[in-house]
C-alpha cells in the first residue's frame, strides 16, 4: 500500500447541496449524527493501508480544516507523507479555481511526483459507502489496464443529475461506451468518481489536457479516451448511496435507523473513524418520549423524538415533538414546538411553541445559526 498514493475532492460537488455547502465543503458536510461525509473516504483509505493521502479543497474549506487536523484520528499524521491538505494553486489564470478535475491534478502535481509509490487513486466526498479498496487495487493490476473506474449497480428513473456517468461494459469488463448527464431508465453500471491510475501515465494525460485547455477528466478523459486507453470497470457490491440533492441526504440520514444498512455501513473490522468531541451520556427527561432514533451524545431530550436522528449537544425541551428529522450539532428545540420532515443544520434555536412541517420528498431546511 505504500505504492499508492490517495487524493480526494472535497469540493466536487458542492453544487449537488447548496443550502449545505453554503459555509463548508461537501467533504465536512455532518452525516450520521457525528460524522462527516470525508470520514467514509478517509477510513477507506486507512483501513486498506493507504498512508500517504492528499484533500484538494477549492473553497469554503476552514469546517474541513478544524475536522481533520493532523489526521490524527485516520491515523494519517506522519512526519513524512500522511494527510496533507492541498488549497488551491492559484495563479493569473486560474485565479486558483479549477474549472475541474484536470486543473485541480494539474496544480497538485508536484506533490504527487514527489510522494513515493507507483499508482493513484482518486475518490470524492458524495458518497456514503464503506469501501474496502484492496479489490479494487488487485482488480486494477492484474487487468493489465491504463485506468480502473469503480462503478456500482443504481435504478434510475430517466431524471437527468448533473455529474452522473454511466458505462456499457462487455463481457471482459472493460469500458466500451460512457453516457453522461443521460435520460437513461432502469438499471445501470453508475460511475462513483473513484479511480485508478498510474502515476506517470496521469502525469502524460494531465499535461496533454492542460494543453488543450481540456478540464473535464470524464469528458475528456474516459468517455473520448475509450478507443485510446484501456478501461477496466470494477463493481462496488454493497451498500452505497450517493448524495446528489437535498432528498438523498435525507433518505441517506433517516436510512440510518435500518439496523441492516448500519451493519453493512459500520462493519467491526472496518470502522469509520472520525474527530473525537468527548461529550456526556444522553440526558433524558422524565417525560422523555424517543422511538425508532439514533440520538448522540451530549443530548438532553425532555420531549418527544420519532424516527430522527439528533447529531450531539442538541436539546429538546419540554413538550416539544420532533418526528421524522433531522437536527445538527447544539441545536435547541424550544418548548411545545412541532417539527415534522424538517433538517436544521448547526447552532439553530427554534423558539417555543413554534410549528415547522415539511414532507418526505421536500423536507424543509434551516440554515446554520438560525433564529426561528
Amino acid at each position: 500500500m505504500k505504492q499508492v498514493l490517495g487524493i480526494v475532492f472535497s469540493n466536487m460537488h458542492d453544487h449537488m447541496v447548496s443550502e449545505l455547502t453554503a459555509a463548508r465543503c461537501m467533504g465536512s458536510v455532518p452525516i450520521g449524527g457525528r460524522y462527516r461525509m470525508i470520514d467514509f473516504v478517509l477510513s477507506g483509505f486507512a483501513n486498506t493501508g493507504i498512508e500517504n493521502v492528499g484533500v484538494i479543497t477549492k473553497n469554503n474549506y476552514q469546517s474541513l480544516m478544524n475536522h481533520l487536523g493532523s489526521g490524527r484520528e485516520w491515523d494519517l499524521a506522519r512526519r513524512r507523507g500522511g494527510l496533507v491538505i492541498l488549497p488551491p494553486f492559484g495563479n493569473v489564470e486560474t485565479s486558483g479555481m479549477y474549472r475541474g478535475r484536470i486543473e485541480a491534478l494539474s496544480g497538485i502535481m508536484s506533490h504527487i511526483k514527489s510522494t513515493p509509490g507507483d499508482y493513484v487513486i482518486t475518490a470524492d466526498c458524495d458518497l456514503l459507502a464503506n469501501i474496502d479498496y484492496m479489490p479494487f487495487i488487485k482488480s486494477h493490476i492484474d487487468s493489465g489496464a491504463d485506468i480502473s473506474v469503480m462503478y456500482k449497480k443504481m435504478h434510475l428513473t430517466g431524471e437527468v443529475t448533473k455529474d452522473l456517468c454511466t458505462f456499457l461494459l462487455d463481457g471482459d469488463d472493460m469500458v466500451r461506451d460512457m453516457l453522461i448527464e443521460s435520460e437513461i431508465k432502469g438499471e445501470q453500471n453508475v460511475y462513483i468518481n473513484t479511480m485508478m491510475i498510474s502515476k506517470d501515465l496521469l502525469d502524460r494525460i494531465v499535461n496533454d489536457c492542460y494543453s488543450r485547455n481540456q478540464f473535464s477528466f470524464e469528458k475528456d478523459v474516459l468517455q473520448s479516451g475509450i478507443n485510446r486507453y484501456k478501461i477496466h470497470a470494477f463493481e462496488l457490491e454493497g451498500y452505497a448511496v450517493r448524495i446528489n440533492n437535498m432528498r438523498m441526504y435525507y433518505e441517506a440520514n433517516l436510512g440510518l435507523l435500518n439496523p441492516h444498512v448500519r451493519e453493512e455501513l459500520f462493519p467491526h473490522d472496518r470502522p469509520i473513524y472520525t474527530k473525537v468531541r468527548d461529550e456526556a451520556p444522553v440526558r433524558y427527561g422524565l417525560d422523555a418520549r424517543v422511538s425508532n432514533s439514533l440520538i448522540a451524545d451530549g443530548c438532553v431530550i425532555e420531549g418527544e423524538v420519532e424516527n430522527s436522528l439528533l447529531f450531539r449537544s442538541v436539546k429538546v425541551c419540554k413538550g416539544a415533538k420532533v418526528k421524522n428529522s433531522i437536527i445538527m450539532q447544539d441545536t435547541e428545540i424550544g418548548a411545545n414546538s412541532n417539527l415534522d420532515y424538517v433538517i436544521t443544520d448547526k447552532d439553530v434555536i427554534i423558539k417555543d411553541s413554534r410549528m415547522i412541517m415539511g414532507f418526505s420528498t421536500y423536507p424543509v431546511y434551516i440554515s446554520k445559526g438560525s433564529n426561528v
